[in-house]
């Protein structure tokens, strides 16, 4: 094999000091000749491990086959088959297909993020779904999140009405809150505008558990309430002084960013410290350096970097631009008195391992350290606000923690009320996939019929099928 198939072809990208100046998107599209070029990089493994990987099963293999033969407007129709949020997914997946690629082996996975942006750039993408013959009978999805809007696809496809309730005055739950040098803010409407043939609709504003409940939507006539609120309050860090001005929780900080900065970090030199690890941390402390002109930016991290849950291009980019960053410490309390002046971060070692065999983290007393800063970002997680859902559907938070129903099918112990989420946008949707078949499933036994597989979703056929090779996920939900 010539030495070229194992380097990717370059993704067009911004110089860090041009990202770290601007909010503009930072990655941008491959040519049609540098996509055909990508793609042709690509060995078609008769097993295919990419889609193996995809927790929606996305037939990655075959619109990368098209798109190394030119067909871009095939590419496209086949990535839109299987993937109703694929020009949100085609900028911010966290691309699991890529690191089960096989070329990764011996060079670079084959940039397949990259080639499904391209194909729905490069090809006909503004195509419009079609549902199936209508069953007269209403399915409520509570939460315009990524498993509701999929939840909501898959169910509209068989011919359901579904209503999506959603608390915000938007659409796309935390979507919302990836930074514009990921998303510049079109792609969720661009997807949502090829839902416009079926029968969905949303109903923004309303929030579950004081505007209604799922018993009562119940009670109105829908056969079904699948609940897919996700996890949005806060994990709170438990020491003194996290309650001081200047301290934020990242994911409203980064909400409030997309919706237009109201000053916060408009002034220069500003030393700010980003606690937690994962990919909401990395979008938080990159787009602060984004906003304070000179400022310092770390980030606070108790485990090790390559024990970080955030993307290694995240970390790389944002180490590229600039951020600090500071390893197996935990911060002990923050300092200051109307406003935050510094942190007190303690050392941290390793300890017995937990459960899951993965080693705890362990205090060192005697380590403490002061870092002077006057803002602090805190993303260490969030818990699923459950309140004023009824206690009878007994939900349980799953351990990222969204809530869940209990049976195995996610209903709660509700009948007709199903509940489940995923820990990415990728993960959410498969979650919602998984539900939206559970509730047909469900349906079809009380009105005594076999259950409906996912129509073609252009209705110009049966059912596609999972690619040829497939030998079954290789995640779990």
């Amino acid at each position: 094999m010539e030495r070229r198939r194992y380097e990717r072809t370059p993704v067009p990208e911004d110089t860090p000091a041009v990202r770290r100046g601007s909010f503009e998107e930072i990655l941008h599209a491959y040519t049609r000749e540098e996509a055909v070029l990508e793609a042709q990089r690509c060995l078609q493994c008769a097993m295919p491990f990419c889609v193996q990987a995809c927790p929606i099963t996305q037939d990655c293999r075959g619109y990368i086959a098209l798109i190394s033969q030119g067909r871009f407007d095939d590419a496209a129709r086949l990535t839109l088959d299987d993937n109703p949020l694929a020009t949100v997914l085609c900028k911010c997946c966290y691309h699991y297909c890529e690191e089960d690629c096989v070329m990764g082996g011996r060079g670079t996975p084959i940039a397949i993020r990259h080639l499904k942006r391209a194909a729905l750039e490069h090809g006909r993408s503004d195509l419009l779904y079609v549902p199936s013959a209508p069953r007269a009978q209403r399915i409520a999805v509570v939460g315009g999140g990524p498993a509701g809007l999929m939840a909501a696809w898959e169910l509209a496809l068989r011919g359901y009405a579904v209503t999506v309730y959603e608390e915000q005055p938007f659409l796309g739950g935390q979507v919302e809150t990836i930074p514009k040098y990921h998303l510049d803010g079109t792609e969720l409407r661009t997807d949502l505008d090829r839902f416009r043939g079926l029968d969905v609709t949303f109903v923004p504003g309303l929030r579950a558990g004081i505007d209604f409940t799922p018993e009562s939507l119940l009670a109105d006539g829908y056969r079904a309430v699948y609940v897919a609120i996700g996890a949005s309050d806060p994990r709170a860090l438990g020491i003194p002084g996290e309650h001081l001005p200047g301290v934020f929780p990242a994911l409203p900080f980064l909400l409030s960013v997309n919706r237009g900065p109201d000053g916060l970090f408009g002034r220069k030199d500003r030393k700010i410290v980003v606690v937690g690890g994962g990919d909401v941390a990395l979008d938080a402390a990159r787009s602060a350096l984004r906003l304070s002109d000179g400022c310092e930016v770390t980030v606070v991290y108790r485990r090790t970097r390559g024990a970080m849950p955030a993307g290694g291009e995240e970390i790389e980019e944002g180490t590229e631009e600039g951020l600090r960053f500071l390893f197996e410490r935990t911060p002990a309390q923050i300092l200051g008195d109307r406003q935050v002046s510094g942190i007190v971060l303690r050392q941290v070692a390793n300890g017995p391992p937990d459960a899951s065999g993965r080693p705890t983290t362990v205090e060192v007393p005697g380590s403490d350290e002061t870092l002077p800063c006057d803002t602090v970002l805190v993303a260490v997680g969030e818990v699923a606000d459950l309140a004023g859902l009824p206690a009878e559907l007994d939900l349980r938070p799953s351990r990222h923690p969204w809530p869940e129903g209990k049976r195995p099918d996610w209903m709660s112990d509700v009948e007709g009320v199903f509940a489940s989420g995923g820990r990415s946008v990728v993960y959410a949707m498969a979650a919602g996939s998984a539900a939206a078949a559970a509730i047909d499933a469900y349906l079809a036994r009380k009105d005594g019929r076999s259950p409906t597989p996912r129509p073609d979703p252009f209705g110009a056929g049966p059912p596609r099928g999972r690619p040829a090779g497939y030998g079954g996920a290789t995640w779990t939900l």
